[in-house]
């Protein structure tokens, strides 16, 4: 791990691999750079860089107010900046996604595509009541090996999934303690979303359409609670050439190294690079 501080004094963690075209990975929203351990061995030829949001994985915890989407987007220019990388292609997961579309309003010049994983301008009401279940919170088992059972079955949406891969997905994102399971983010992160969720719903339309003149890509979970069939279809009338994947046999949301991920990923890499060719400066 690397690390770099915000213009606010928060020391950040992120992993730096591989050279080639740039490819920013932003996780989900208690989740941390390791989401795409799965996914990075099948990525050639990018420079991938991975970011731990600030109070999440190995980044320095900080106000909770500060755990918003703007200024996780700004950590985010500033992490390009601290790279000297004038622009990137950015692969958000969830939270990930919700960044890269307040990046395409407020800083567009610095994208060269994006691909969004599970996550639109409309969040379905009943994925957001399932994360409020867990945000914040303890988990109930005691061990890594209680709490992959836990996952195994209780993971809606997620068939033929190994029990070796719900193992990974607990070890990585949780700490065994002599108290049990400890989360490895800061707890606070509940209170941010309590607090945005007390606002108006924002329409989020505009920033996703924002996204005009870019690579665009999308892989959803074909049983995601989180992103509805019904957006999906309005994101691929408003970018008809966008690139889409309906993994089967996924929730919220895909690992990245399902076939129709990676046939998806690959397709938009391309994409991205004949995109920075045509528009070189």
């Amino acid at each position: 791990m690397k690390h770099f501080t915000t213009s606010d004094g928060i020391n950040l963690a992120y992993r730096d691999e591989g050279d080639g075209l740039p490819l920013l990975c932003l996780a989900g929203l208690t989740r941390n750079s390791t989401d795409f351990d799965y996914v990075a061995p099948h990525l050639r030829g990018v420079h991938l860089i991975r970011l731990d949001y600030r109070g999440r994985g190995a980044s320095e915890h900080a106000d909770h107010e500060t755990y918003t989407v703007p200024i996780e987007a700004r950590d985010v220019v500033e992490l390009l900046d601290h790279l000297n990388l004038k622009r990137c292609a950015i692969l958000g997961t969830s939270r990930g996604g919700l960044i890269a579309m307040v990046l395409a309003a407020t800083a567009k010049d610095r994208l060269t595509g994006v691909c969004l994983n599970d996550i639109g301008p409309e969040v379905a009401p009943e994925g957001l009541k399932h994360i409020m279940t867990y945000l914040g919170r303890r988990p109930p088992q005691k061990t890594y090996a209680d709490a992959a059972a836990a996952r195994a079955e209780f993971m809606e949406g997620f068939d033929n999934v190994p029990m070796s891969r719900w193992m990974h997905e607990v070890q990585r994102h949780h700490v065994e303690t002599e108290k049990g399971l400890g989360i490895n983010y800061d707890p606070k992160l509940r209170r941010a979303v309590e607090i945005a969720g007390a606002q108006p719903t924002p329409d989020l339309w505009p920033l996703f359409d924002a996204f005009d003149g870019i690579p665009l890509a999308l892989i959803r979970g074909q049983n995601s609670n989180l992103l509805a069939e019904a957006t999906a279809v309005e994101m691929r009338n408003r970018r008809p050439d966008m690139l889409f994947a309906d993994v089967p046999g996924r929730g919220h949301v895909p690992f990245l190294d399902e076939p129709e991920s990676l046939s998806v990923l690959h397709a938009f890499i391309e994409n991205v690079r004949q995109h920075t060719t045509e528009h070189a400066d």
